[in-house]
Formats: C-alpha cells, structure tokens, sequence
C-alpha cells in the first residue's frame, strides 16, 4: 500500500516533456516541461483567465446585446424615454389635482394651500450668511430708481366700477399697444410690443390660480386679486411661478415671448382685467 503511494507521488512529480519539432530537418522548434501539478495549474489559470475576459467583454462592451433576452440600446431608451414621460404625466396630474383644489378654496373664501418645501437634513442651515455683490448692488439701485414712479392711479372717474378707482395698477411691461382692447372683434385685452424676454410683473396683488399651455395663446398666468378682479398675461416664453404661488404687485411671474400657434405675429404681453366676469380696457388704468 505504502508503495502504491508513493508511486502516485511520483507520477504527480513526473516530468513530461511537448515538443514541436520541424519535419524537415528534424529540428526541436518549441518545448515545454511539465509536471502533472504544474499542467494543472496552469489549465486552472487559464479556465480563470478566460472566464475573466469573457466576464469584462460582456459587461463593458456591446457584446451584451447578442445575449437572448438582453435588450438593445433601441429598447433601453425607450424604457428611459417612458419612464420620463410617465414621471411627467404624473406631475401634470398633481398640478390639476392641485389647481382644482386652491380654486375650490378661493372660491369658498379661504387661502389656497402652500406648496411643502422639504429641506435637506444632512445641511446646515443656520449658519448660511448671505452676501451681496457690488453689480447686484448697483442693479437692485437702477431697477428701484427706474420703478419708483410706475405706479399710477386709475381715472378718476368710476365708470360704474366702484372701489377699482382707488386701486394703483402696476404695469406688467413697458412697450407699445400693437392691439386695443375691442369687444366687438372679441379682442378682450390689450397687445402690447415690448423687447424680447423682457420680464412681466403682476398687475396687482393676488394668487396665481393658473398657469398652462394653450394652442392659440402659448403660455397663460392668470392672478386673482381682491375686489373679484383677474388678470391674464398670454404669449408667454416661460412661467416663473405656479399655481398657488402668491405674488405681489411687481413681482416677476413670467417672460415675454411669442408662444401659441394663433394670435400672435412676435414677441408681445396679452393682457386682460376682468372684474366679476367683465373684461375691462386696461389702457383706462394703466399706462404702458
């Protein structure tokens, strides 16, 4: 017994020899030496190597998508592409969900709710100083000085429209009236030229209880302010609040620009007042 293992010992440490040798002449072009031991290894690392290269082609090359069932770089964006647009479907719906409710509160008398601002707990908040530069500085003294005077009163006159005489309308833009208000052409509003992107202020205090898209005006806001009034801005570019949001008379709510497929030949402000239910000419307390 102790011979036949010892015999196995020697076998496992046996040297064999591969040899390549040249037809012709007989001569050894190529050898290897090997031990039983040595032959398995070396078949160990390469089953490893193998496996390993195999393992990274498939994870960082486009050798994957031969693989049945693994879905090409086509199938892959349009999941990315659905999951995009599923994501703002579900927004849109939210922003209904919650313009329908803030005009049910406004139209019950009460305050529309507040969008929730989660701040992030891993920051520290208390220790934020704020710093002005000296071009804000300088901006925030040329707007303030440009502005002081833009407030007018209405015409003195009432022409049946009660207390709206003694409010002060805040220009939404400065420009010049390309469209009057005209009922008969159901033009309800006034057109008014101005530069491109230039920022649109909110007419009075108020509560913005739109905002949207349309095919013929682009982007709509509209605020409603005390006194049953509402104002409307269309042909937006962009809006810069939401529904909800409370504004202040002058605050920026939206930029100039030439959305909707109808009604519009440039960049302009459409904009109307409307008092419980009427559409009123905005050149007779505002000048733009």
């Amino acid at each position: 017994m102790a011979k036949k293992n010892e015999k196995k010992k020697r076998n496992w440490r046996d040297k064999y020899r591969f040899t390549v040798i040249n037809d012709t002449t007989f001569e050894e072009v190529w050898k290897l030496i090997l031990t039983k031991y040595n032959a398995f290894l070396m078949i160990g690392f390469l089953i490893i190597f193998i496996s390993v290269l195999t393992s990274m082609l498939i994870a960082f090359t486009n050798l994957r998508e031969f693989i049945p069932g693994y879905p090409d770089f086509k199938m892959r964006k349009n999941i990315l592409l659905s999951a995009i647009r599923l994501d703002s479907l579900d927004r849109e719906l939210a922003l209904r969900d919650k313009y329908f409710a803030n005009l049910s509160s406004i139209i019950a008398g009460n305050l529309p709710s507040r969008p929730s601002v989660r701040q992030d707990s891993t920051k520290n908040y208390r220790n934020i100083q704020f710093s002005t530069s000296s071009e804000e500085s300088a901006l925030r003294a040329r707007v303030e000085s440009e502005e002081r005077n833009n407030l007018i009163s209405a015409p003195a006159k009432s022409d049946g429209l009660g207390g709206l005489a003694s409010l002060h309308f805040f220009p939404p833009v400065k420009g010049i009236v390309s469209g009057k208000f005209d009922t008969r052409t159901r033009h309800f509003g006034t057109d008014i030229v101005t530069k491109p992107r230039a920022v649109v202020s909110a007419a009075l205090d108020g509560t913005v209880i739109f905002t949207g898209w349309t095919m013929e005006t682009g982007f709509v806001i509209e605020v409603q302010h005390q006194n049953n009034i509402i104002s409307v801005y269309k042909h937006n570019e962009s809006i810069l609040k939401e529904t909800g949001d409370i504004v202040r008379a002058g605050e920026a709510i939206s930029v100039v620009g030439s959305s909707g497929e109808m009604y519009t030949s440039g960049p302009h402000l459409h904009f109307e007042i409307w008092y419980k239910g009427t559409a009123l000419d905005p050149e007779k307390h505002i000048l733009f």
